[in-house]
């Protein structure tokens, strides 16, 4: 499995309709990219911090070349127009490969 992990902050009174955006992006994440599924949290410092897990870093760079969530219209203006910072470039903080053994030591 690999795992992404995505920031982002989000305008005052823009929460709700952010969450509503992320659902409805890893829905069509998950129906067009095969994207395993992910989680939202926010963050003591107000960031929405979101996990993603994916088969394998191939099925994730190819979705992430395809800009996932930004290829439906309506949810994009919606996750954009909510959103006042991201990481430089959008690009993920942090990816790992989490292997079998690595599941296994941590149960």
């Amino acid at each position: 499995m690999f795992v992404a992990v995505y920031w982002w902050r989000v305008a005052p009174g823009k929460e709700t309709q952010f969450r509503n955006a992320w659902r409805r992006g890893t829905e069509l994440i998950r129906e067009r990219y095969g994207s395993m599924g992910s989680r939202l949290h926010q963050e003591r410092d107000g960031r929405f911090v979101g996990y993603a897990e994916w088969p394998d870093e191939a099925t994730w760079q190819k979705a992430f070349d395809a800009r996932m969530v930004y290829d439906d219209p309506e949810t994009r203006a919606a996750f954009v127009d909510a959103i006042v910072e991201t990481p430089p470039g959008n690009a993920p903080a942090f990816t790992m490969t989490v292997t079998d053994d690595l599941l296994d030591r941590a149960t």
